[in-house]
């Protein structure tokens, strides 16, 4: 498979009047359904990065489209200046779901996570009694939660943090997985612990045993909210509704988005304790967009397909194969391989390609991936592929890496 045709033509179009923000792979997407894209000059691929994992359950899951377009005969926005017969049920299936307790609908993961920062505070000076502007919140290094203003105030990555100030104040990072580092930052002032339980922009990074075990207990200790972005790593993608049940440990709020809106439209929620949620009153936030029935009607739908649990055991499956597979490339061209589930980061040996000319062979091979920091690819193919098609991708890795 080569770049050809039209293929040239329309990436030519997109750079002259689209502003620059990712690097993508050349490769024009028209059609997909379940795990594999055909592009616009016919040639097929293998998915396996499921957009950023928002594509858990495949492109275009029947359940997920009769859904939208259900709810597009019917009604798609009423803004939350009137309820609508979409979102109390939407909140109630999803808080069960997740065994939270409260649901603070919006639209996209950042909005998802800007929304826990303001509850965090607004908490931290009602209820813990912080003073007036002096909240703070303790990030991870290398983290990645967005691209909002406030969010890249506590980035260290440069390309998404570098003029773009002046930044947002009140955070404090620390190495991730360090407790030790977590002890030492908490303090009186100190409103919540925002973390991603795995890292996925940084590589698909898998924090020591025991770390967020200890940070619920100094949470618990100190009276300190524990905030978990599972935007990425939840809803089956490692195996269970979330990343962190790995660990045996609850958060008091938790932010989701991606798939939750099933790879069809936007939805991300904020979910949790209802005494930290309930600090917002009438007025004090909001969102045309979020709950609105489109959403809450997908919404809906992505919590069905996750109720039965079949989408968590297949992703414990053939995770469980898919590492297998690739740790077996270690030594061979792949230096080491981290995750959880169906994703997994590989770091390519140095002596090996770097990842964009790994990513661009594989797709030669008709297989779609993409790097992260130059030498790691993640692969996060949906939940719906198989066991044929995880071995035609490490085969094709095996290929590109030697």
């Amino acid at each position: 498979m080569t770049e050809q045709g039209r293929t040239t033509s329309f990436i030519t179009r997109d750079e002259k009047w689209g502003a620059h923000n990712y690097h993508p792979l050349p490769v024009v997407i028209s059609e997909a359904e379940g795990a594999s894209v055909t592009d616009v000059d016919g040639n097929q691929y293998l998915d396996f990065l499921s957009g950023y994992s928002a594509l858990n359950f495949g492109h275009r899951h029947p359940a997920l489209v009769a859904a939208a377009r259900e709810q597009l005969d019917r009604l798609t926005l009423t803004s939350r200046a009137f309820h609508n017969d979409q979102f109390g049920l939407f909140c109630e299936e999803l808080a069960e779901l997740t065994g939270t307790e409260m649901v603070l609908t919006m639209n996209t993961g950042a909005e998802a996570v800007e929304s826990a920062i303001k509850v965090a505070r607004k908490w931290a000076y009602e209820v813990k009694g912080v003073g007036f502007d002096a909240a703070e919140i303790i990030v991870a290094s290398n983290n990645f939660h967005g691209r909002t203003t406030t969010i890249v105030s506590f980035s260290d990555d440069a390309a998404a943090h570098d003029n773009y100030g002046p930044f947002t104040p009140g955070f404090i990072t620390v190495p991730f997985g360090d407790l030790d580092a977590v002890r030492a930052a908490v303090g009186p002032n100190t409103a919540a612990i925002l973390m991603e339980p795995i890292q996925g922009e940084a590589g698909v990074i898998v924090p020591p045993a025991g770390f967020f075990a200890g940070v619920r207990a100094l949470c618990d200790e100190q009276n300190v909210l524990m905030i978990s972005d599972e935007i990425q790593s939840g809803l089956a993608r490692t195996g269970t509704v979330f990343a962190l049940d790995h660990d045996e440990v609850r958060a008091d709020l938790y932010t989701l988005g991606k798939a939750l809106g099933g790879g069809i439209i936007p939805v991300s929620a904020v979910v949790g304790r209802a005494d930290v949620l309930g600090v917002l009153k009438p007025g004090q936030h909001g969102s045309t967009f979020g709950g609105y029935p489109m959403a809450c009607a997908v919404g809906r739908a992505v919590v069905g397909l996750l109720s039965t649990g079949e989408f968590q055991q297949r992703s414990t499956e053939l995770g469980g194969y898919l590492h297998e597979r690739l740790n077996g490339l270690v030594g061979k061209g792949i230096a080491e391989v981290r995750g959880r589930g169906l994703w997994a980061g590989v770091d390519i040996d140095p002596a090996a390609r770097t990842g964009r000319e790994v990513s661009m062979s594989l797709r030669d091979q008709g297989i779609l991936c993409k790097e992260t920091h130059q030498r790691t690819l993640r692969m996060a193919p949906p939940l719906v592929i198989t066991r044929d098609e995880i071995d035609h991708a490490v085969d094709a890795l095996a290929e590109a890496v030697n």
